[in-house]
């Protein structure tokens, strides 16, 4: 069954499309139908851009390249997929955490929202081969990131995992 790298991260691209896409939904103020299309152009984009980055035999090669980063400056990728639903980026600045990272590696997507936060794992699957991936020495926190670095801390955050 070889199918191009292209195929082997739907998982994973999906799964970050997916955080990014809630995180706008827990914010507010979005459509249903904007945040569709919004994650359609997201997955779309990080496809093109990750295609000849992408490496499941050594997961942690072209990592830098594949970080999505929010950080006083908006990830291009994730600015792109807004700006096809018409959302500028000083809305996304006002939606979104003001320090995010999101690692999206084969077989692993995991994030970090504030500069000293946590890294939590969105998704996680087992490398081919026998090999177990490996697993973050903090997850209990994990929760409690949601809550970092937003204007409106009483808002609640539903955390959700992929596996596969």
């Amino acid at each position: 069954a070889g199918s191009g790298a292209g195929e082997d991260m739907r998982a994973e691209i999906s799964a970050a499309a997916a955080f990014v896409t809630r995180l706008l939904r827990a914010a507010g103020g979005v459509g249903e139908e904007q945040l569709r299309r919004f994650r359609e152009c997201l997955q779309e984009a990080m496809h093109e851009h990750y295609k000849l980055h992408w490496f499941p035999l050594v997961p942690s090669k072209g990592s830098g390249y594949r970080c999505i980063r929010i950080n006083h400056k908006m990830d291009p990728l994730i600015g792109k997929a807004a700006g096809m639903i018409g959302l500028s980026h000083e809305r996304l600045f006002q939606l979104l955490p003001s320090e995010l990272t999101l690692w999206v590696d084969p077989f692993e997507v995991s994030y970090r929202i504030g500069e000293d936060g946590s890294i939590c794992v969105l998704y996680e699957s087992p490398q081919p081969g026998g090999k177990v991936a490996k697993q973050l020495e903090s997850r209990t926190s994990c929760k409690e990131e949601w809550r970092i670095g937003r204007s409106s801390p009483s808002k609640s955050y539903n955390m959700m995992t992929v596996s596969s």
